[in-house]
């Protein structure tokens, strides 16, 4: 199967891609402060340099004093970490590339003892107590118009240091999924109880960052069916459910969904080999990018616990098949990419011998 199709230019309104390859969002917490360092704008320019079309950032925080989940993860506000953001995206934009940040609010996941602010609390749909001890903060609706401003700043930002789109984190348990989940969200007003109301604040915060950006910047919206916490979850059970659910996101204001799964290949419901990506693009017209274990044999839960596994290069065949036949329209590569930066380059040549293999380890530094 000819690779040519993973190099073909893909163009959306302004945004013109060189290539189809994306390169999949993936927290590395190499930026202490919160701001990308020269490592970090190296990390980013090296997979440009070697045929990476499209960047999405690993997740920065908005800023909301509880947007934060983890150590050293970079964010998106403040004049340190916006400066190096800009030498991240003008070092992207040297080697022809494209990049846009993933914007991200951590919701309930967040622990009290987290940085920047050890006393604050995680910030989420609905209350929950510890001991007596709040360690989820039940939003208020000043609350969720403070993180929908938060989120609208941050794509404001990201335009006036030259990216070229952002990425809304709405997938894997996090904040906004917390309120399309009903097992998270058990409000009783206007954002809870029907699907229809729980996706209410993601509608009014992709509206929120259309209008700070206005029309023509591109606005990519991840979403998942599983969650970190329940990996067979489902938010939808049928196709009829799903353009139910996508198309209010849709008219919002989203250009491109990206549909994060665990293995590409897998079908996402009975009766058709399409996968979540070829299903959103059939139901809602908009381009998507596919993502999940692409170009590796072990996807990447085997890798959250310690282990000595090691995920071997695969081939590409099935995903290239999937492609001619506009399935989706790009293909993020998480995993390999972030062992090998020359993953696309090498995968073009026809050099797969000399695609490097993934372990944990790969984890622990920053190339």
């Amino acid at each position: 199967m000819p690779v040519q199709a993973l190099f073909k230019p893909f163009q959306l309104g302004a945004l013109e891609l060189p290539t189809r390859v994306v390169m999949a969002p993936m927290t590395r917490s190499f930026s202490p402060g919160g701001v990308p360092n020269s490592k970090v704008i190296e990390y980013y320019r090296r997979r440009a340099a070697a045929g990476v079309g499209l960047i999405i950032t690993e997740g920065t925080t908005v800023g909301h004093i509880a947007s934060n989940g983890y150590p050293n993860v970079p964010q998106f506000f403040g004049d340190a970490p916006l400066a190096g953001w800009k030498k991240v995206v003008d070092a992207v934009h040297a080697e022809g590339g494209k990049i846009v940040p993933q914007l991200w609010h951590v919701g309930s996941v967040r622990r009290i003892g987290t940085e920047p602010d050890a006393s604050v609390p995680a910030y989420g749909p609905s209350e929950k107590l510890k001991d007596g001890q709040v360690v989820v903060h039940g939003m208020s609706k000043q609350d969720i118009q403070d993180v929908i401003a938060a989120f609208a700043q941050a794509a404001k930002d990201a335009q006036s240091i030259g990216m070229d789109g952002v990425e809304i984190h709405g997938a894997h348990g996090y904040l906004i999924d917390q309120f399309f989940w009903e097992g998270s969200n058990q409000r009783s007003d206007e954002y809870g109880g029907s699907l229809a109301n729980r996706s209410r604040f993601a509608i009014e915060l992709i509206q929120a960052v259309r209008a700070a950006v206005g029309e023509g910047f591109p606005i990519i919206f991840r979403f998942s069916q599983w969650k970190q916490q329940d990996y067979t979850a489902r938010l939808v059970q049928t196709p009829e459910a799903l353009g139910e659910f996508l198309q209010p996101l849709s008219d919002a204001g989203v250009d491109i969904f990206h549909c994060s799964t665990r293995r590409f290949w897998e079908p996402e419901f009975d009766g058709s080999e399409l996968n979540l990506a070829g299903w959103t693009r059939k139901l809602t017209g908009k381009p998507t990018i596919t993502v999940g274990s692409v170009g590796l044999d072990g996807e990447f839960l085997q890798f959250m616990v310690n282990t000595d596994k090691v995920a071997q290069p695969a081939s590409l065949e099935n995903l290239l098949e999937r492609l001619n036949k506009e399935e989706f329209d790009l293909v993020a590569v998480g995993r390999a990419l972030l062992v090998d930066p020359d993953w696309a380059q090498k995968v073009r040549e026809g050099r797969e011998q000399d695609i490097l293999p993934f372990s944990r380890e790969a984890l622990m530094t920053l190339v």
